[in-house]
């Protein structure tokens, strides 16, 4: 049997080559790169289907976590934090506000104190500031306006008791009234007296006197009148006293149990001590003082020096002799007098 013929049943195998051609070796080469080249491409399809699949559902993800969208106009304005420093300023001003805890006068130990206010344009350094230094308002040395010159000598009395001045000694009781028509009310007068014999500085100091304000249905010692001039200068003539000066009712008086407080007196005080700038209440508390003086036995005073305080019991209506205006009868807890008169 020849060895070429292949036996019946055997497998029919293609004849091997011996030797190939150039060709054949340049084609294998190229083959095996175009099969690992393809497998190279499915590799990264595979791969960028992933990604995109991730990526989808990332996407998915942040799309449920998005807000509903806002318009500007409803969107607050954003609040700066007081306590976090500011960015740079921006060309309209600071950024930082003058509310801000940073720079604010008012937070202790943090930058200057506020500035004082300036004062208003002027023309010259008088013009007076807005807040600070204010000057006190001018004291009041009389008042304005027509004084009634006389009344029907009918009174009006304080009905309401005040507290006892004073805290020892004889206990004086005194009523307070006004003339009907004088244009004065009757409380405002009971607590301008009241003021006066109040001190510090009055007769009650000397710890041997009381006073006491009281109604018009109790007992009294004495009671101090506001009366018309006409009024006052009848009421003093009948207990012997004259109060006219240059043939017209000036000064007030005191007559048995009366103490007559001059209307005009009371309202424009006197020309010397309105010239020095004594204010009307310092008249009034030396007229009440003097007066009620008069009534608890004390006589008329003189200048004990020139520059010193005018003795209360001085004529200070009628001049002051080189003194000061004073309307106590105890000047730093000690009685002052002056020579007798």
């Amino acid at each position: 049997m020849s060895p070429n013929i292949p036996r019946r049943g055997a497998a029919v195998r293609p004849p091997l080559r011996e030797h190939s051609s150039p060709v054949d070796r340049a084609r294998a080469p190229a083959g095996r790169w175009r099969r690992s080249l393809l497998l190279a491409v499915v590799a990264a399809t595979a791969l960028a289907g992933a990604g995109v699949s991730a990526a989808t559902d990332r996407s998915g993800a942040a799309a449920l976590a998005v807000p509903p969208t806002v318009s500007p106009s409803a969107v607050p304005t954003p609040v700066p934090d007081p306590f976090v420093a500011s960015p740079a300023v921006s060309p309209a001003g600071p950024a930082v506000s003058p509310a801000s805890p940073a720079v604010s006068p008012a937070s202790p130990g943090v930058g200057p104190g506020p500035s004082p206010p300036t004062s208003p344009a002027g023309d010259g350094p008088e013009a007076t500031p807005l807040v600070a230094g204010v000057a006190d308002p001018a004291p009041v040395l009389r008042l304005p306006g027509p004084v009634p010159a006389t009344g029907r000598g009918v009174f009006g009395y304080a009905e309401q008791p005040a507290p006892v001045l004073g805290s020892s000694g004889v206990l004086r009781r005194f009523r307070v009234a006004v003339e009907v028509g004088a244009g004065e009310e009757v409380p405002a007068f009971a607590a301008a007296v009241q003021a006066a014999l109040a001190g510090p500085g009055s007769w009650v100091d000397g710890g041997g006197l009381r006073l006491q304000r009281v109604g018009p249905a109790v007992r009294a010692d004495f009671t101090v009148y506001l009366a018309t001039a006409g009024t006052a200068a009848r009421m003093c003539a009948a207990g012997g006293v004259d109060i006219r000066v240059g043939g017209r009712p000036y000064t007030s008086c005191r007559t048995s149990g009366k103490v007559v407080l001059n209307l005009d007196r009371w309202r424009t005080s006197v020309p010397h001590f309105v010239a020095a700038g004594v204010p009307l209440d310092t008249y009034r508390r030396y007229v009440v003082n003097h007066e009620v003086g008069h009534q608890l036995g004390h006589r008329h005073e003189g200048c004990p020096g020139a520059g010193r305080p005018a003795p209360v019991m001085q004529q200070q209506t009628l001049f002051l002799g080189g003194c000061r205006p004073n309307p106590w009868p105890y000047l730093n807890g000690r009685r002052y007098t002056g020579p007798r008169a």
